[in-house]
């Protein structure tokens, strides 16, 4: 697939059509692709992912501010950086396969770049400000609450499934949680860890991640929906 027509279908998938279509390619493009152009020199994302970051921040705080009128200051801080830090915007990106219309350059294609984490979110944020910057503050938000402030209780789920686990746990005194590194996989650059949740003994869940810290809230995610639908039979 070329360039344009990568563009075209992820337009397709936003439910945005850039006027200027120069954005849509900076904002997905990795310093890592700009360094190989030696002809026509592209612009890659970090100016415009400063800008959509900041798009980002005011339109999470006044839906939070506007949701939840008893929380203070610091529980909204609190919430907004747990749905907009890098793990959580990647799982928003991953909802449209961000990753598989980023420009970058060989090497970092060869290292994974195109699953990691910290490369989807980025993206994520530089898409935001391009929006911005084409169609306005409106065309931004729409974006925002279809792709980052939608399904929010499942979500926060995932982005606090360590945290809701353990106290789980503790509150119906199951016994010690605890996460097992059970495999480690891949090159040095690109590891794969796959991780199980523990209480005492007894397996709970199980995930896997680019990072120990992910695979353990996979592993912790799995056990909170596992728990969910034994509550639901019986």
């Amino acid at each position: 697939m070329n360039n344009s027509k990568a563009m075209e279908e992820l337009e397709e998938r936003i439910g945005y059509v850039f006027r200027n279509k120069k954005l849509l390619k900076q904002a997905l493009t990795h310093s890592s692709f700009a360094n190989e152009q030696k002809i026509n020199k592209w612009e890659d994302y970090e100016r415009i992912e400063f800008l959509g970051d900041a798009v980002l921040e005011l339109v999470s705080s006044d839906y939070l501010y506007r949701m939840n009128a008893r929380l203070s200051e610091g529980e909204l801080t609190k919430l907004r950086s747990s749905m907009v830090c890098e793990p959580a915007l990647a799982y928003c990106a991953r909802d449209i396969e961000l990753g598989q219309f980023i420009f970058l350059g060989k090497g970092e294609e060869s290292t994974g770049g195109r699953k990691r984490d910290s490369i989807t979110s980025d993206v994520m944020e530089a898409v935001i400000g391009a929006i911005y910057l084409d169609g306005g503050l409106d065309c931004a938000r729409a974006f925002i609450d279809r792709f980052v402030l939608s399904d929010l209780e499942d979500k926060q789920l995932f982005y606090d499934s360590k945290t809701i686990l353990q106290e789980r746990v503790q509150k119906d005194g199951e016994g010690r949680l605890h996460y097992v590194l059970v495999e480690e996989s891949g090159p040095e650059h690109d590891k794969l860890f796959r991780v199980e949740a523990m209480i005492d003994d007894r397996k709970v869940g199980e995930g896997s991640g680019r990072t120990k810290k992910h695979a353990e809230q996979q592993a912790a995610y799995q056990a909170l929906v596992s728990r969910y639908r034994k509550e639901q039979s019986r």
